[in-house]
């Protein structure tokens, strides 16, 4: 069987303040460009998932190792594919980027990372080496980097309809859906949410219950999220990403499919198909109002 090496990176992003006291303008935006003496090379900060991690996971982690700085993700910004020797074997390596907004933290040079170096995307295109990094930089151009961020969860797994006695409502999680709550509660925060909203439902509010107990969050029950108004939660949605606030949403599976396709249809954005796991989430970025990206990742447990 061919090996793959998966790999995840991000394009690091701030707006220049004047507080290192360069002559760059405040506002400007930067992005991070790291030099590896092992290669002697320019490149964005990526590296290779460890065992059980999720491809965003392994971006943030190695953001943070590479440059020292935690960061938000926002928008995805493709993939890249090429072959690398791997174990002294040439194997097909691919890498999936986010933009990730700088918070906080500082670089400290080290073995694998030796100088950091923030600069406009046209200088950091013109800086990485062989042009292997300029695919996620060129996508990073294409939009403002402020976009905001709603995550649109499915409800995780709550049984069958037929083998529960009382009102569908009050259905609750089974243990393969407090698995998945669980996993959610540990994969979204990278995202930095700061509004969660549910459907009524019972199994709705426990899937995203973890989550707001991790960031101290209150669950905001929201009849527009159910299933009874999909032909609301479009619009309801837009509403929610307009207040500029990185939000959780919980919904269900008769609604999130149409809202997706309706939204991506409004956009331009291609989507041959709208999948809607349990425990799945779509991660739609917003900017301006409008829908610029929409990434779907499957639920974290079977």
């Amino acid at each position: 069987m061919k090996r793959l090496v998966r790999a995840a990176g991000g394009v690091l992003w701030r707006r220049a303040d004047g507080s290192d006291g360069s002559s760059v303008p405040p506002g400007t935006v930067q992005v991070a460009v790291i030099h590896r003496p092992r290669y002697d090379d320019w490149s964005l900060p990526k590296g290779k998932l460890d065992a059980g991690e999720t491809t965003v996971g392994a971006a943030v982690r190695e953001v943070r190792e590479e440059t020292g700085f935690d960061a938000v993700v926002g928008r995805t910004l493709g993939e890249s594919a090429y072959r690398v020797l791997d174990g002294g074997r040439d194997v097909p390596k691919t890498v999936r980027w986010w933009s990730m907004q700088a918070t906080t933290g500082q670089f400290s040079p080290g073995p694998e990372v030796d100088r950091l170096l923030w600069l406009d995307v046209e200088a950091a295109l013109r800086r990485v080496t062989g042009g292997r990094d300029s695919g996620p930089l060129t996508a990073f151009a294409q939009h403002p980097p402020e976009t905001t961020t709603v995550l649109v969860v499915r409800h995780a797994s709550a049984g069958r309809h037929g083998t529960w006695d009382g009102p569908d409502d009050e259905r609750p999680l089974d243990a393969r859906g407090e698995e998945q709550a669980a996993a959610l509660r540990d994969a979204l925060p990278v995202y930095g949410p700061r509004s969660i909203s549910s459907a009524p439902a019972v199994r709705c509010r426990s899937t995203v219950q973890p989550l707001a107990d991790r960031l101290s969050l209150p669950v905001v029950v929201d009849a527009d999220l159910a299933e009874a108004a999909a032909h609301a939660l479009p619009g309801r949605l837009e509403a929610i990403a307009e207040a500029g606030v990185h939000a959780v949403v919980c919904s269900q599976g008769g609604a999130i499919p149409f809202a997706v396709a309706t939204l991506a249809s409004r956009a331009g954005l291609e989507l041959p198909v709208v999948p809607c796991a349990k425990g799945s989430v779509w991660s739609l970025s917003f900017s301006h109002g409008r829908l610029v990206d929409a990434d779907y990742a499957a639920p974290l447990t079977p």
